[in-house]
């Protein structure tokens, strides 16, 4: 197999994987701003989770024959990552968001959603043995600051102080959960995404509680339910495959892309305005992202010896026998030896190595 033919397959369906996921959360921005005054923020929040853990636990239960054979299933270890996936990217991450959307227009949050791919590259880098170059480090720039320039936007554009730091926490969350689900992506996205949504829901609901938030009409718990079985279940299924394929840094780019999509529809829906201040800014983050996309990382590099469980397909990175035939992919622990090589490849799996 020609080296650097497998990295090329998992690019474009990494990519693939991250702009859907992008897409399918950028909607619930607008989505949630409607829903937020019938149900409170935390309220919210519960229901979108357990909209995602119900619908994702039905469609595991469908799709149990294939995930047994072609996925890696959860184990004791996992537990710790779990812990703080739950935690920062179920509870705290959608709470602040939605704290946020009160005090701000469904277009300014959406946008400064784009926060949460430079804090994912920047804690993919400082502590997770990401690599990004001078090329990948300027566009981050440039994300950061069109995120920076909404808020100082004028007139209908809301982007108070009190709700950035609230949707700047949110991203912040999302960006150590980020992180922390790369570390776990080996795993099957649907167990990951069970675990996270049926575990923060019971959470967010007994702090909806705690602060006096009650459950809304029946009809307002369908629809939020519906929108977390989209937006923050099938989402994170995506994300999950993307970050398994490209890394958090990678991921993250693709991701970005998802508040253009909000702040699109909270246009169209809402009929917020989009003015010239927040058409630069996306231009500048639009300018980043692209730069992100067309960013190349070749070096020589050694592979240790390791032994692991995951989803695989047979390239240069996974040569071994099986007895009789088995589809690809296929999942069950095998071992790498040592290789030496050079080729064009991301931090997935099998390629976080120093540099």
């Amino acid at each position: 197999m020609q080296a650097g033919a497998g990295y090329r397959d998992g690019r474009v369906t990494g990519a693939l994987y991250g702009l859907a996921a992008a897409a399918l959360f950028g909607v619930s921005v607008p989505l949630a701003k409607i829903l937020v005054p019938a149900t409170g923020p935390v309220m919210l929040a519960a229901l979108l989770y357990l909209g995602a853990g119900v619908g994702v636990t039905v469609l595991s239960a469908f799709l149990r024959d294939v995930r047994e054979r072609r996925e890696s299933g959860l184990t004791r270890p996992d537990i710790p990552l779990l812990l703080g996936i739950v935690v920062s990217g179920a509870v705290v991450g959608p709470v602040l968001l939605l704290v946020g959307l009160q005090q701000l227009s469904a277009v300014a949050a959406s946008l400064l959603l784009n926060l949460e791919a430079p804090f994912t590259i920047l804690l993919a880098v400082w502590f997770f043995r990401d690599y990004l170059g001078k090329l990948e480090l300027a566009a981050t720039s440039l994300i950061l600051v069109g995120a920076l320039a909404l808020t100082h936007a004028p007139g209908g554009f809301s982007a108070g102080w009190a709700g950035v730091a609230a949707v700047s926490g949110a991203c912040l969350s999302w960006a150590v959960d980020n992180n922390l689900t790369q570390r776990l992506s080996i795993r099957d996205p649907l167990a990951i995404v069970r675990v996270k949504a049926l575990a923060a829901a019971p959470i967010s609901f007994g702090l909806a509680l705690a602060v006096g938030e009650t459950l809304p009409p029946l009809s307002e718990m369908g629809y939020a339910m519906l929108l977390g079985l989209f937006s923050y279940g099938l989402s994170v299924v995506c994300a999950v495959r993307s970050l398994r394929l490209l890394g958090a840094a990678r991921e993250a780019a693709y991701f970005s892309t998802g508040p253009f999509i909000g702040a699109l529809v909270a246009a169209g829906i809402l009929g917020e305005h989009l003015g010239a201040r927040e058409l630069f800014a996306m231009a500048i983050m639009a300018t980043g992202v692209v730069l992100l996309l067309r960013a190349k990382h070749v070096h020589v590099h050694t592979h240790e010896p390791v032994e692991h469980d995951h989803a695989h397909v047979h390239d240069e990175h996974h040569v071994h026998q099986h007895e009789g035939t088995s589809a690809e992919p296929h999942a069950h622990t095998h071992q790498h030896e040592a290789l030496t090589h050079e080729h064009v490849h991301v931090p997935d799996a099998h390629h976080r190595h120093r540099h």
